[in-house]
């Protein structure tokens, strides 16, 4: 078998799900990844290696590297959010956290935690995806220019750096152009110079190779099953090419790193090959009079699990809803979508909503990341594992997530609020993706951000300009609360209102109208009515809610 018959390439999960949207702390530079990588092995059998134990990552974040204990735990629990683990397990740590009554427990239940040390440092190190480098800024292909909305709307395009967790040719090029790095990471230290180099007869061993299938997978021509990279390179009829010695149980490093080279391509379930040769779907009608076409593509239908996607664009002046099968599991991107009611309610993967304005999205259950970048004036409403937002303005967050809500450079007056709404399947969605109702950390942000740590740019949404959110969409299910409840202070909110619409019912009836006077009092009523929905926008979210023109029917999913 040669080796042409062989295709890798770089999974988009850990860069759209693992690398955060920020430059990396210095720290994770390379030179000091290398001395962590060494360190490990030195210290086995306290808890370091194979397995890294949250106590000892966080002597080596917070004593070494000098980085906050909370910085340190981020990372540490976005990579542990990736691991593959049951709804269950997760529910169960979900338990155990709420039942902690001091920092002293959580931490004791932290220290129980331990993840793949390899696969950890490969994770560190792909946080470089987002660092600026002060020489292609200058050159001008990684200058950030979130609001610059002169650019080609094609959802492939290169610009800022956080294009770069969803674009599959960064994660190609990323891997490729740091192949030597990455694997002199993963080496015995007694295989490198002293200068943390590798030389010609450099082993790589069998673990480092699994590690590696954190970041790459593949397929044989002709198969349709998808292999970790370790099965691949472990097969016998590609040894000779792979660098694999029986005898040694270990991979030649120049012909691992040839063969590697040689067999990278492009990402087959990636967001390029979605957009290209996706399965086209007519969710979202098309508005008479404007140049923007709604686009939405999916790879559902040749995608495995994990590698499902969904992405939107250009949703402009509708409601589209949807609780559909395409959904299930997938990674969604939602992009420059405006003036439009979005509701996903099938359990997600991640979703990323981007350069969109003046809309509301309610999700179902997202089970990793939400996350928003350069949005304007956008209500989003979900319970997800992690939100993190950056270059937003007056957006507002109805959340209920077991993190703390990140967020990350270039905010302005970001609304925290509590959970609101339900729909029937939620629980049921819920239970799927392994979100629990507490801990809830909806209120408790964390600012992630070189340019200042000001806590000014959020604010908590005051109880008296709270209102429930109500789902106008029928469906099977038995969830008929919102899950978890409202904090006191706002569910008082809303029993205080109900009390002022009683009275108010019942001076009504009081006065005794005539028939007359009364159809005059609902005439008056009604057209303080109409201008409020007016006024407040509302009018908009109830017309779309008619359904469009037989012509141009949302297609079921």
């Amino acid at each position: 078998m040669d080796q042409s018959g062989v295709l890798l390439w770089v999974k988009a999960e850990p860069f759209i799900v693992g690398a955060l949207q920020v430059p990396p702390p210095s720290k994770f530079s390379l030179h000091y990844l290398r001395k962590i990588s060494t360190y490990v092995r030195t210290r086995a059998t306290e808890g370091a290696y194979p397995r890294l134990y949250w106590s000892t990552w966080r002597h080596i974040a917070c004593g070494k590297l000098q980085l906050a204990k909370d910085l340190a735990w981020l990372y540490f629990e976005i990579f542990d959010s990736l691991a593959v683990k049951t709804p269950e397990e997760r529910l169960e740590w979900s338990e155990l956290l709420s039942n902690c009554m001091s920092e002293d427990e959580v931490e004791k239940q932290r220290n129980q935690l331990s993840v793949d040390t390899l696969q950890f440092l490969l994770f560190l190190y792909i946080q470089q995806l987002n660092k600026v480098s002060l020489r292609t800024s200058l050159i001008g292909e990684e200058w950030p220019s979130p609001r610059n909305r002169s650019q080609s709307p094609d959802l492939a395009e290169k610009s800022s750096c956080h294009n770069k967790n969803w674009n599959d040719y960064s994660h190609q090029a990323f891997v490729y152009d740091h192949l030597s790095d990455l694997l002199e990471l993963l080496l015995d230290p007694e295989q490198l110079t002293a200068s943390f180099h590798s030389t010609h007869s450099s082993l790589v061993s069998r673990e480092a190779v699994v590690a590696l299938s954190f970041l790459i997978e593949g397929t044989v021509s002709g198969a349709r099953k998808i292999y970790p990279l370790h099965e691949l390179a472990l097969w016998q009829p590609l040894h000779a090419e792979s660098g694999f010695s029986r005898l040694s149980k270990t991979f030649s490093f120049y012909k691992l790193e040839a063969w590697l080279r040689t067999c990278l391509t492009g990402n087959p379930f990636g967001t390029s090959a979605c957009l290209k040769s996706g399965k086209k779907l007519a969710w979202a009608h098309q508005v008479e009079g404007t140049t923007k076409r709604a686009k939405i593509a999916c790879n559902t239908h040749v995608a495995p699990r994990m590698h499902r996607m969904v992405v939107m664009s250009q949703v402009y002046k509708q409601t589209l809803a949807k609780s559909s099968d395409t959904l299930v599991g997938a990674h969604v991107k939602i992009h420059r979508c405006n003036e439009s009611f979005i509701y996903l309610l099938s359990p997600l993967r991640s979703v990323t909503i981007e350069k969109c304005r003046n809309s509301t999205f309610v999700l179902g259950p997202v089970q990793t990341a939400l996350h928003l970048h350069s949005c304007d004036n956008i209500k989003v409403i979900a319970a997800c594992h992690r939100l993190s937002i950056s270059s937003t303005a007056g957006c507002v967050f109805h959340i209920l997530t077991p993190t703390r809500p990140l967020i990350l450079s270039g905010n302005q007056t970001v609304t925290l609020a509590p959970f609101h709404t339900h729909y029937p399947m939620l629980e049921d969605h819920m239970a799927r993706t392994g979100l629990a109702t507490v801990p809830n950390y909806w209120d408790n942000p964390m600012i992630v951000c070189r340019e200042s740590s000001d806590t000014s740019v959020f604010r908590l949404l005051p109880p008296c300009e709270f209102y429930v959110f109500i789902i106008p969409f029928e469906m099977e299910g038995d969830t008929t609360e919102i899950p978890g409840g409202l904090p006191y202070a706002y569910q008082k909110a809303l029993r205080q209102r109900e009390q002022k619409i009683q009275i108010w019912q019942k001076t009504v009836k009081e006065a005794r109208l005539t028939k007359d006077q009364r159809k005059q009092f609902q005439v008056l009523v009604e057209n303080k009515f109409y201008e409020w929905l007016i006024n407040t926008g509302h009018r908009q979210q109830l017309d779309s809610l008619v359904p469009p023109a037989a012509g141009s029917k949302q297609a079921a999913g």
